[in-house]
């Protein structure tokens, strides 16, 4: 079937296809960083495991070593998959030089340590997000931001701050808004003695690295929730219920990130959002794809995934409601060929949402009319999206399915297999 055939089904059921490929371009996708190198990062030593919470399982050659390699290998990434990008950056992976006086430790960390990465982005077109990194770090006691030690506390209050003022700048710099993101791993492997302090700790930490001055239409700091992780399986301080009345009670500040990994088994995110949304002016997201647990597994276009991208839609978050970005890392497979799955599928569920006769839905429902609902909903699924996802590719100047995993093949050969 053409495109312009596939284009009259959707129109004869009220959707405007032109429209739809129009606003999704104009969207952006925070894509990770952390997936090219297995979260290692620049700033410790690679030789050491990660830890606080984190774990990426496999060992599939070609791993990104440096920056020059993971910014080529982004690069390749970025010219195989359509639509408005940025880049998620963690201060791990801050740049060290002679040019801008050498390692330093987080706590320390500068503007001047992201501005190869600020060069990266205005050479390709993007803007940047960012994140603390709080695991890790020989600081990690193994607690961080709720530690009762002090001196570990205030060590990662300022790495804190020093990030806010390094996410103003990528803001400034790109002249596009920062999402910053507060995520750390702080809890406890078995049963605690004390729930409340160190979340009250928590609270007074993330106020300190808040007081940082900043502009909020250009810096958004995030504060993400956590169920549970590796080694904090009985408590994280960082729970749903903190995250969210953080955020809540600090709405000029902060807004809430909700990672569809970071909940119970049977708890979805897409029915989060127009909650949050009833109540919040804007939100965040990390998208992944959870195996029982926070595993952090390629994006596919399952269910959740198109659930997610329908509410963001239907609730008007492509308006700049919802801050998108993905979240995963598989070592164990072609790391790029990771990325491009993932991205490519988060885009065609965003687009098969747009193709979505919503208003009709809503209409449907509102007048009780459950059974046209369900058989509107189900017949949706045999449209020929395919077409349209193809032209829009096309006019994004990117492959289209089936026409890029040669081209990866063909790098793994050429560079990833020589490292």
């Amino acid at each position: 079937m053409s495109y312009q055939e596939a284009k009259a089904k959707y129109e004869a059921l009220g959707v405007d296809v032109e429209a739809a490929m129009a606003k999704l371009a104009s969207v952006p996708v925070a894509i990770h960083c952390w997936q090219g190198d297995d979260v290692r990062g620049f700033d410790t030593d690679p030789s050491k495991p990660l830890t606080g919470g984190i774990q990426t399982t496999g060992n599939y050659p070609g791993r990104a070593r440096n920056p020059e390699e993971l910014m080529a290998d982004f690069e390749l990434m970025l010219s195989l998959c359509p639509g408005m990008k940025k880049i998620n950056l963690h201060a791990s992976y801050a740049i060290f030089d002679e040019e801008n006086g050498g390692w330093v430790d987080r706590d320390k960390i500068e503007p001047k340590h992201f501005k190869k990465w600020v060069d990266f982005c205005k050479k390709h077109g993007l803007g940047a997000d960012f994140n603390p990194t709080f695991f890790s770090h020989p600081k990690c006691d193994p607690l961080t931001l709720s530690s009762a030690n002090e001196e570990t506390r205030r060590f990662w209050i300022e790495h804190g701050k020093a990030c806010i003022r390094i996410s103003s700048y990528l803001a400034r710099e790109l002249g596009q808004p920062c999402i910053m993101n507060i995520w750390t791993g702080d809890g406890f492997k078995d049963i605690p003695g004390d729930r409340l302090g160190p979340r009250v700790r928590y609270r007074e930490a993330i106020d300190e690295i808040l007081s940082e001055p900043y502009d909020f239409s250009l810096v958004k700091p995030c504060i993400e929730s956590k169920v549970f992780g590796i080694g904090v399986e009985a408590y994280t301080a960082g729970s749903s219920e903190f995250a969210l009345s953080y955020a809540a009670m600090n709405k000029e500040k902060c807004i809430p990130l909700m990672d569809n990994g970071h909940y119970h088994p049977t708890e979805v995110v897409s029915d989060k959002i127009p909650a949050l949304l009833t109540f919040f002016p804007e939100i965040a997201l990390h998208i992944t794809r959870p195996i029982r647990w926070d595993s952090d597994h390629v994006v596919l276009l399952d269910d959740e995934t198109k659930e997610i991208c329908k509410e963001i839609v239907r609730c008007g978050g492509l308006d700049g409601r919802v801050k998108i970005a993905l979240d995963y890392f598989d070592a164990s497979i072609n790391r790029i060929a990771a990325w491009t799955v993932g991205v490519r599928n988060t885009q065609k569920a965003l687009l098969m949402a747009l193709l979505t006769p919503n208003d009709a839905l809503r209409k449907m429902q509102d007048e009780g009319d459950f059974t046209a609902l369900m058989v509107a909903q189900e017949e949706m699924k045999t449209l020929p999206f395919g077409d349209v996802w193809a032209e829009y590719c096309g006019r994004c100047n990117i492959p289209q399915d089936g026409a890029w995993f040669g081209t990866v093949k063909k790098y793994e050969k050429d560079v990833l297999l020589k490292r």
